[in-house]
């Protein structure tokens, strides 16, 4: 499986994985992290740091359909990011507006099927409704999803399973890990098989903390901004060569 670099980026090599197909993880989510210190370390604001950040997500996406991965969960926006500076919070909030109004045709026409995860509940409307239409007018796409964790918080998620849940009735001697698992906001996807985590830190800080946990660990001290697909390879290859044994002796 091969990924041609989009003729816009500096480099046009071909990225190979050389990775059997069965070892390819169907579900990879990534913690993309570091674009503030990426910024700090070229003189920037932090906002310049995640509007290079969002350039990178075509490239990825692209490149993790083409390596035969079928879920890309992004972790955008985390239920804590509230707290940063107002200024920052909201300049997010453009570049996330911004991104969508610019990939979507481009989401549509390449077959991504785009959706999100988490509560747009706190979300400015217009952007809210942004969202809702990229997920309405993708929803028929097949190669890959795109699943944006977005205004997005593990232990937020479980509670918001729970109390589904009792509003519904269910007594207790019902509730079974297939049935939290319907009320998740990644309802219907494969649980991650592996997570990535850019900037070299070695947290899931608060990420799909139910879904990932028996996936794959891998670190990189990258940056987001300067991740490519040949840092996507590098982490499929070594998943590749784990072997995963779910609590139990192979």
């Amino acid at each position: 499986m091969t990924y041609q670099a989009p003729s816009t980026k500096e480099t046009h090599s071909i990225v190979t994985i050389d990775v059997s197909p069965d070892r390819v993880p169907r579900h990879i989510g990534i913690i993309m992290d570091g674009n503030g210190r990426w910024a700090k370390q070229r003189g920037l604001p932090r906002l310049a740091g995640h509007s290079a950040g969002t350039e990178k997500i075509e490239e990825i996406v692209q490149a993790a359909s083409d390596f035969g991965v079928k879920v890309l969960t992004l972790y955008a926006f985390s239920t804590e990011n509230w707290g940063r500076p107002s200024t920052e919070v909201s300049g997010l909030m453009r570049l996330v507006a911004e991104t969508l109004n610019r990939e979507l045709e481009a989401m549509k026409q390449q077959g991504v099927k785009f959706q999100h995860s988490g509560s747009l509940a706190e979300i400015e409307p217009d952007l809210a409704q942004l969202i809702r239409h990229g997920v309405e007018e993708t929803k028929e796409n097949d190669k890959i999803v795109l699943n944006i964790a977005f205004n997005y918080g593990g232990r937020a998620e479980i509670v918001k399973a729970v109390q589904e849940i009792v509003a519904a009735g269910i007594s207790a001697e019902c509730i079974t890990e297939a049935l939290i698992d319907e009320h998740l906001y990644t309802a219907g996807l494969p649980d991650p098989d592996l997570i990535i985590r850019t900037a070299g830190e070695f947290r899931l800080s608060n990420f799909l903390i139910w879904q990932a946990a028996y996936a794959e660990f891998y670190s990189t001290p990258i940056f987001w901004p300067d991740f490519t697909s040949e840092h996507l390879a590098a982490a499929i290859r070594a998943y590749a060569k784990r072997e995963r044994k779910f609590g139990m002796i192979k």
